[in-house]
């Protein structure tokens, strides 16, 4: 685009244009686009995230806990559910489509005709946002592995590794000592480095690393846990530290519920190392207040939907073990995934729980046909299988169907969970 942007709606079809340019692991780009915007990632101190999963569930709750403790706190995550606006908030608010507009049009004008990829563009707004509002701290998600994220430009006061196992195996390898490799690329020198990683093999790297850069290495269920006897409440532990945290009262939260905020928790007593001032208190006020649309989120209108993000092996094993926690007369299943994810184990073993199974496209050209996935289904007698050729078509089908003792699950893409959601209950931002 060689004309100025004017209306949030060409701030977004500049944007969109972008996606031409494919997935580009690198940070040459990123640095010399950031240096001429005058180099705003080096105005707010930061807190860095990078994991297979987990990492969005923990920088939200991070958010809430320093927004909570009187700090301007900057959240850049990714992807979004249905607005991109959705991957940027400072406190409570996310960026207005002015602002959005405005330093839109201050990045195209910086590159001067020169060309950088979507994630690349949002990843310096953010930055730009971040610098012009004066945030006390910034806390960034990684888009992609980490060595190479353009995220990775931040030098943090912390970094943090949620999860590792296979997920882009295209991009970040095809065993977990190559993927742990490409997160553990950012730990930077003599930064403190927290790690919720439990898988053996990446736990060598990711200590390897760490000792190579000197940065202190905290490890959950090692140097801290959080745990809850019968009745009683959560009790976050360290070796110089306890919070007790009644966030969940009677309820189980799924474990990986648990491991986010036992992470959470260790990041912002972390943070206190750094002049922030967070009380047991507002950690305990804030996590019982936060929330992350679309992974475990629960949703009763008055049928009751369960959508969840996973879309790799991972997170699908997450999915089936928190639904033991439900109670239901059937289950069904909404399901859609990308085309280049390895997803017909995922899929098979969802629909071997599913009584009834709906597989659906969303509006992505990346996304597989029904048809396509059903040709991957394997062992289904006895249970139906309904081919949905819109998302929307899905939903009105599972309707019709479906009962106030059932429960329904959308699963399989980010894309399908945020086009069902906003069919649900609307858009994220306001």
């Amino acid at each position: 685009m060689t004309t100025p942007i004017t209306t949030y709606e060409e701030a977004c079809r500049y944007l969109d244009d972008l996606q031409i340019h494919k997935i580009k692991l690198g940070l040459e780009a990123m640095r010399s686009t950031l240096a001429n915007l005058g180099s705003p990632e080096e105005k707010c101190p930061a807190v860095h995230v990078a994991g297979t999963n987990g990492k969005g569930s923990v920088c939200s709750m991070l958010r809430s806990v320093m927004s909570a403790a009187g700090y301007k706190t900057g959240l850049y995550t990714s992807p979004h559910l249905s607005s991109v606006r959705e991957r940027f908030r400072i406190d409570d608010h996310y960026i207005s489509k002015e602002d959005f507009r405005r330093l839109m049009e201050t990045i195209r004008q910086s590159l001067a005709g020169g060309q950088i990829t979507y994630f690349e563009c949002t990843t310096a707004l953010a930055f730009l946002w971040f610098a012009e509002n004066g945030c006390d701290l910034a806390i960034l998600e990684t888009g992609l592995g980490g060595r190479l994220d353009a995220t990775n430009v931040v030098v943090p006061l912390l970094s943090i590794i949620t999860t590792i196992s296979l997920d882009h195996e295209q991009y970040l390898g095809t065993s977990v000592e190559e993927v742990a490799f490409e997160k553990a690329g950012i730990v930077k020198p003599h930064v403190p480095v927290i790690s919720g990683v439990d898988d053996r093999q990446a736990r060598r790297v990711i200590t390897r690393t760490c000792g190579e850069r000197q940065a202190q290495l905290t490890e959950r269920n090692k140097d801290f846990w959080l745990s809850r006897e019968q009745g009683g409440p959560w009790v976050w532990k360290s070796a110089s530290d306890q919070v007790i945290l009644n966030l969940m009262g009677a309820e189980q939260p799924n474990h990986w519920q648990v491991d986010n905020i036992s992470c959470a928790v260790a990041a912002a007593v972390q943070l206190r190392s750094s002049g922030f001032n967070v009380s047991a208190a507002i950690i305990d006020g804030a996590l019982a207040g936060s929330s992350w649309p679309g992974r475990m989120e629960l949703i009763e209108i008055p049928l009751r939907f369960l959508l969840d993000g996973a879309h790799n092996q991972a997170g699908v094993d997450s999915l089936l073990k928190s639904l033991e926690r439900y109670r239901y007369r059937r289950l069904y299943v909404i399901w859609a995934s990308m085309a280049d994810k390895s997803y017909a184990n995922m899929l098979n073993e969802v629909s071997r729980v599913a009584d009834v199974l709906f597989l659906t496209r969303p509006d992505s050209e990346r996304a597989a046909l029904p048809e396509e996935l059903q040709g991957q289904l394997q062992h289904v007698e006895g249970r139906e299988v309904r081919i949905c050729a819109t998302v929307e078509d899905a939903l009105r089908l599972v309707e019709r169907q479906a009962g106030l003792e059932d429960l329904i699950v959308v699963a399989g893409s980010l894309y399908l969970v945020g086009e069902l959601r906003r069919l649900l209950v609307g858009e994220v931002v306001p």
